[in-house]
């Protein structure tokens, strides 16, 4: 019986290196998070393309968080970690898209 610890385990998580990827991922997403914040309060583009660099903006935290955070590139890859991926997509654009919906009759209903 082996006691090696495969990388799927807590090695890889506390590994050289993990540290500075977790320090690195945190301070992207708050720079992502300061940039989307900081351009909807200014009120510096039209409403269409500030949607449209917040939707990039939002693409670029969700890879952030995927590869940095949720370790999406290490392990054996299970047959359900993409099925999970797509279903998680999907929920996040039926929110976004929703959102967008709902507020852009905010002026029919006052």
């Amino acid at each position: 019986m082996s006691n090696k610890v495969t990388e799927t385990g807590a090695a890889a998580h506390t590994g050289p290196g993990a540290r500075a990827k977790y320090i690195w991922g945190y301070i992207l997403s708050l720079v992502l998070t300061a940039i989307a914040f900081g351009l909807t309060a200014a009120h510096v583009w039209a409403p269409g393309s500030l949607i449209t660099v917040l939707l990039i903006l939002a693409a670029l935290q969700v890879v952030v968080q995927l590869f940095l955070f949720m370790h999406v590139t290490e392990g054996d890859g299970a047959p359900f970690q993409s099925t999970a991926i797509y279903l998680g997509l999907f929920f996040t654009l039926a929110i976004a898209f929703g959102s967008i919906w709902i507020m852009s009759f905010n002026s029919q209903v006052q």
